[in-house]
């Protein structure tokens, strides 16, 4: 008997990998098209959520408004923008519990190898099964599309910084990927290394947390905007007075898409004026005499790396109770009880969270074959950031990094699934891209971030062509767009299964 027809190799229409905001969003892209259509989630860990499940640093919250970052088909109905990592992860089984995703999904299935057989033109895929007290059991999924919402970074090992001598360090050293849920910071001293959307939610969550003294040590200076947050009970909105819900909360999302669109355009075309914007909001809600320069002074302009919220300017107002205090310098060497500086300063430190970035991961660490020949992703190209050349019938969720990612991977999802219609309107089994030369001239990466952690990207990133279906997209509304009515037909070779 092939494996693919035992009762242990269960197959499906499609597969998809990951229960996190993607997985899930895809979930429900893949049953409103397909009703009748088979789906399964595997997902590696015991809980789904991904990030917002995974990460349990102090403060973890939403770096995109919730308006735009929740699903489209259930928005986000509470006031705040801004929600914290709990309510997100509850808002996500919410939202799979009330579309039966929930039921689809299947925990502690690790997806470690998948193959392309061209002869069955359907996908084998290899999966560890963690089960009870028993063990791993290695077990054969099939499936006809294989769709990826596994991000872009490494859920088991986090990024190593390379900080000269940490491991003289006598105190306690974190990463806020694996934050110890028993860590004690009460009462004591904390240097918080790096200037991203994590250190800035840490150092106002530590302060008010009861830290002696929580200093953020950056190398560079990140953009950092606050973000009003309204509050339960609070007056309504004027499209809440004379809208039902539905409808307003519609408005609402269609209000933050377009307001951030705007921002990040006026920040393309004006940088020098943005950059002004941001740093005199900033101004306003530091304290009086607080010196600007050098700490909110990047050396890059808006959105070339990813614009940090705060809600309600919590990281502003955290500076005045005088027990944050922000430092731009660079290290020398770690010591037994804190940080060298080269400018001759030291930080003395009872914890040092190492808040620099994140390993970057493909694919969820799954290796490729089609017909037993390794795929080498980064020597590959993306249509319309959603497929992947030479691998067929194969999904690739990427969001936005100049907008929620949500906007991007729904964009993606419903583009997927035109492409599974069209395939399945005409007889076909297989739904390849394929690019012209003339289309890989001026590639570059289909996330343009130039953050310290992305440098290598290229390194496991497949790349955006220069024009056509593989060109780098960066509008969500020509997005959206193309998701509904673009051709499906440009760039991509369908084809039948061979008797």
């Amino acid at each position: 008997m092939n494996d693919h027809a035992s009762a242990s190799s269960p197959a499906f229409d499609c597969i998809i990998i990951g229960a996190g905001i993607s997985g899930i969003n895809a979930a429900y892209r893949f049953q409103e098209a397909f009703p009748s259509g088979t789906c399964a989630i595997l997902e590696g860990r015991s809980e789904l959520g991904g990030t917002w499940s995974l990460f349990k640093y102090p403060g973890i919250r939403s770096d995109s408004d919730l308006h735009t970052f929740g699903f489209p088909f259930n928005p986000w109905e509470k006031p705040n923008p801004i929600g914290d990592g709990a309510s997100i992860v509850q808002y996500c089984k919410d939202t799979a519990a009330k579309f039966g995703i929930d039921r689809k999904i299947r925990y502690r299935h690790k997806v470690v190898h998948a193959e392309w057989r061209s002869e069955e033109q359907r996908w084998r895929l290899d999966v560890d099964v963690e089960g009870e007290g028993e063990g791993v059991e290695r077990k054969v999924f099939w499936a006809n599309w294989l769709i990826m919402g596994t991000g872009y970074y490494d859920y088991d090992k986090p990024l190593q910084a390379d900080i000269p001598s940490l491991h003289d360090f006598k105190g306690t050293t974190v990463h806020p990927q694996f934050w110890p849920e028993d860590l004690d910071y009460k009462g004591k001293k904390v240097v918080v290394i790096g200037s991203g959307a994590t250190a800035i939610t840490l150092l106002p969550s530590l302060t008010n947390g009861g830290a002696t003294s929580v200093t953020m040590l950056q190398r560079s200076p990140s953009y950092v905007m606050s973000l009003p947050q309204r509050q339960v009970g609070g007056p309504p909105l004027w499209h809440e007075r004379i809208f039902p819900k539905w409808i307003s909360l519609k408005i609402e999302r269609t209000k933050s898409i377009v307001i951030g669109y705007l921002f990040w355009l006026f920040c393309q075309y004006f940088p020098g004026a943005g950059a002004w914007l941001l740093r005199s909001q900033a101004k306003k809600h530091l304290p009086p005499g607080f010196v600007m320069d050098p700490h909110f002074y990047p050396n890059y302009n808006p959105w070339e790396q990813r614009l940090c919220l705060c809600p309600d300017a919590d990281f502003f107002k955290c500076f005045e109770t005088g027990r944050a205090q922000i430092v731009t310098a660079t290290i020398k060497n770690v010591v037994e009880d804190g940080i060298l500086l080269n400018n001759g300063d030291k930080l003395d430190a009872d914890i040092i969270v190492t808040a620099t970035g994140l390993r970057l991961s493909l694919l969820g660490k799954m290796s490729i074959t089609k017909d037993s020949t390794p795929i080498t992703i980064p020597s590959h190209f993306v249509w319309r950031t959603c497929m992947i050349t030479a691998l067929p019938n194969f999904g690739f969720l990427m969001g936005y990094v100049n907008a929620s990612w949500t906007l991007g991977s729904d964009t993606s999802a419903r583009l997927l699934m035109r492409v599974m219609k069209h395939q399945k309107e005409h007889g076909f089994t297989s739904a390849t891209p394929e690019i012209e030369d003339d289309e890989k001239e001026n590639e570059e990466l289909p996330l343009g971030l130039n953050s310290t952690y992305f440098k290598g990207a290229e390194k496991i990133m497949p790349k955006s062509g220069g024009k056509g279906a593989f060109k780098k997209r960066k509008n969500y509304f020509v997005d959206w767009w193309i998701a509904g009515f673009g051709s499906v037909v440009d760039g991509i070779v369908y084809g039948r299964k061979t008797v």
